[in-house]
């Protein structure tokens, strides 16, 4: 009785308040222009989000992946991060016009892989992570000719979900959410030569170890079976903030699939190969990346949390 009590106030209750906030807050947005919408994000990011609890897991981070860092350059660090996540979520509803080639807001570095595959009649995987602006990526792809598949985890609100769809699918980008049914719909994209996106730098329970700053972290290993399995085309996407609501998108050439004749052990070093990549990208501008995610086991950050 409790339960259908619950299930009733989250349906005709909860949820219906929970969106008409997120739908007054994204039409509100969506009235301003883009740059002053980013820097509302920033500002609130970078004056609220250090001083929360959970910036603690940041700061400990940073303590694994730069050991003796100076806390001031810490604190940019997580300034910084927060900065930009506050401009993720208020460029939300500006999405679609962010990520058009006419906007002047991305410049491209090497386009020729994306042209390649518009072309291609083979499947491929685009390997990116938690930087800058990640939700640019597949629909800049999309605005190119380029359908990207990429993996997301829905809303608890349904009714949130739909509006999330809708603009992660401005321009034609697809969405599979996570768990088994999306494994199988990334199958089938490959299966038709469609390509896939995927962010790899989260923690995976049922992943394989890999190095990441020195440390093993679970990674998902999956992608790079089916890539191998497939055959299919392998490069890596970076996504980087400039100044405000401007990015900067580079695609490596496609990388050279391991062939041992071992399928795990191959799967492992693309897997290797593509997160050492990704460190590159996170040493060379730190406060692009998301330190909030858990990326190493938990007694890494206790001691963090303990010098």
């Amino acid at each position: 009785m409790a339960r259908t009590r619950r299930t009733w106030f989250e349906r005709f209750v909860r949820h219906p308040a929970e969106a008409a906030l997120v739908f007054l807050l994204l039409g509100t947005l969506r009235l301003l222009p883009i740059d002053v919408a980013s820097g509302i994000g920033g500002w609130l990011g970078r004056g609220i989000g250090p001083r929360l609890k959970v910036s603690r897991r940041a700061r400990e981070g940073l303590e694994i992946a730069f050991p003796g860092i100076a806390k001031a350059e810490r604190e940019r660090i997580v300034r910084g991060m927060w900065d930009n996540w506050g401009r993720i979520i208020f460029e939300y509803p500006h999405l679609g016009r962010i990520s058009h080639p006419d906007s002047g807001r991305v410049e491209m570095v090497n386009e020729a892989p994306i042209a390649a595959a518009f072309q291609a009649k083979k499947p491929g995987i685009f390997f990116g992570a938690h930087l800058g602006n990640f939700e640019v990526v597949p629909l800049y792809a999309a605005r190119r000719g380029l359908i990207l598949t990429a993996f997301a985890r829905a809303p608890n609100n349904p009714l949130v979900d739909r509006v999330v769809r809708f603009i992660r699918g401005t321009g034609g980008a697809r969405i599979l959410d996570k768990g088994g049914t999306g494994a199988l719909g990334a199958i089938d994209v490959l299966r038709s030569n469609g390509y896939l996106a995927v962010l790899i730098d989260q923690k995976q329970n049922r992943g394989v170890a890999v190095p990441f700053f020195g440390h093993d972290a679970m990674t998902a290993i999956a992608p790079a079976k089916l890539a191998l399995r497939f055959k299919a085309v392998v490069v890596t996407c970076r996504i980087e903030r400039l100044k405000g609501a401007r990015f900067r998108f580079t695609v490596s050439e496609p990388l050279e699939l391991p062939d041992s004749g071992d399928a795990e052990a191959d799967a492992l070093e693309l897997t290797r190969r593509i997160t050492a990549e990704v460190e590159t990208w996170v040493r060379a501008k730190p406060e692009d990346w998301f330190w909030l995610h858990r990326r190493w086991p938990k007694a890494l950050y206790r001691q963090a949390g303990s010098d």
